[in-house]
């Protein structure tokens, strides 16, 4: 008789029966965390102090991950979300918990991921406070999926779900500014009235100093119908919209532009002093990154520029520079500033920047800062250092730290754990870590930023 291979069931993703456990603290991520028979249980959604049921979903040799069913004693720290999507949508992942609770568990989080990979032994008077702004409508920028349902023609305008790659349908955002947040509803009716709703990309939102804009990412060229709508939109809504191509070409629909060529770019102030003078101006353009809490962003380049103390004939370096966030207020102290930038179009806004601000102290280069570095021109004696690497952290630019020898080095760091495993390569090379920051740039989720200070000593 022929036999068929037939896959047995994967135990280690099967629901297990129900089970009672305490939680005790949470993880990096936001998670609850237990234990039972020896194994390290994570419950997210589960806050310490709680009494939870639970259902394994996954299980390991040393670990376990549990779904909630139910809270059976809860926490102090429990607070209701205010967002109706909060259980669909992936945006947020904290809103259950109270807003001065989560800033004192991503302030210990780090300490704690400081001291365990960073081999450091923090004191107090190391822990510098904690930036902190708005819990609710802070975010000056968001980026909305469409996805288009042929059965039904309908349109479909939200985020991604938690865990998943499908959209859940969004009509409001509670940590989005409010301008943007109400944007929402509308332009998902809009869209669904357009000829071309089956070519439509995503919708990026962006509550700039000199107005809202989206830009509303297209496939195929929109009829002439599609513009004259959208065009009226716009002009009822009061925001300028611009038109992204599969090329990253952008046109302006509304207002309407000088020429054909001619687009308005968002921009935000920063000051370049701790009076909060107004100081520069940064522009940026759709797939530039920026970041998306200004308030939170202003005071980061504040402590920056109070911690690196820039001098009038200092030359500084500042590596992963984006549009020029920090690269631009610090020309205005000093002698001498160099930014270094991975994504050409970011070094070309960059060095607009610089011109829009005329800024003549000013340069920008384009560099693999992973890579090899021997030959760049631009590699050599500096007197301060700012990094602000993406989620990989600086690790391979700091290889070169030996031929920069600045006195001091400012780490702007969205991830503690490269931070910590970084913090190892500068106490190597002579540089003790005298200030640590928590930096609350996104309130109501569990993603923990922070500023360190190093200063040489050797």
């Amino acid at each position: 008789m022929a036999q068929f291979f037939k896959a047995k069931p994967n135990k280690s993703k099967q629901l297990s029966s129900k089970l009672s456990l305490k939680v005790t603290q949470l993880d990096h991520l936001g998670a609850g965390i237990a234990q039972y028979q020896g194994k390290v249980v994570f419950v997210p959604g589960a806050l310490p102090d709680e009494e939870v049921t639970v259902q394994f979903t996954e299980q390991k040799k040393s670990y376990a991950k549990a779904k909630l069913t139910k809270i059976e004693q809860v926490s102090s720290q429990r607070t209701e979300p205010v967002c109706p999507h909060y259980q669909q949508c992936g945006g947020c992942n904290l809103q259950h918990m109270a807003l001065e609770a989560q800033r004192e568990h991503k302030q210990q989080a780090l300490i704690d991921l400081m001291n365990k990979l960073g081999g450091n032994a923090l004191d107090d008077n190391k822990i510098a406070p904690a930036i902190k702004g708005e819990g609710w409508h802070y975010r000056r920028r968001a980026r909305l999926a469409t996805v288009f349902n042929k059965n039904t023609q309908h349109l479909q305008l939200g985020f991604r779900q938690s865990a998943s790659s499908k959209i859940a349908t969004i009509t409001q955002c509670d940590v989005l500014a409010k301008p943007l947040s109400d944007l929402i509803k509308p332009f998902a009716a809009n869209l669904n009235q357009l000829k071309s709703k089956a070519s439509l990309g995503h919708l990026e939102l962006t509550q700039a100093e000199n107005g809202i804009f989206a830009v509303l990412r297209v496939t195929k060229r929109l009829p002439a119908s599609d513009t004259r709508w959208l065009a009226e939109f716009a002009a009822n809504q009061k925001i300028t919209l611009l038109i992204q191509d599969n090329d990253n070409s952008l046109s302006q629909i509304y207002p309407e532009p000088l020429d054909e060529t001619s687009v308005t770019l968002p921009h935000y102030l920063l000051a370049s002093d701790d009076n909060n003078n107004q100081g520069v101006t940064c522009e940026f353009t759709p797939g530039n990154f920026v970041q998306v809490n200004g308030a939170i962003n202003h005071a980061m380049v504040q402590q920056a520029l109070t911690w690196l103390a820039p001098q009038k004939d200092e030359r500084i370096l500042d590596l992963f520079c984006g549009v020029g966030n920090f690269s631009l207020p610090l020309a205005s102290n000093a002698q001498q500033v160099i930014g270094v930038e991975g994504v050409p179009e970011m070094v070309q806004q960059a060095k607009a920047n610089a011109q829009l601000n005329h800024l003549t102290n000013l340069s920008f280069h384009h560099a693999d800062l992973s890579a090899d570095l021997t030959h760049e021109k631009w590699l050599g004696k500096i007197d301060k250092l700012l990094l602000d690497p993406a989620r990989a952290g600086a690790f391979e630019s700091l290889q070169w730290l030996h031929k920069m020898r600045p006195k001091k080095v400012v780490y702007v760091s969205c991830n503690p754990a490269s931070l910590a495993r970084d913090t190892k390569v500068l106490n190597e090379q002579g540089y003790q870590l005298t200030r640590l920051g928590m930096v609350d740039m996104f309130p109501q989720t569990h993603h923990i930023e922070a500023m360190a200070l190093f200063e040489l000593t050797v």
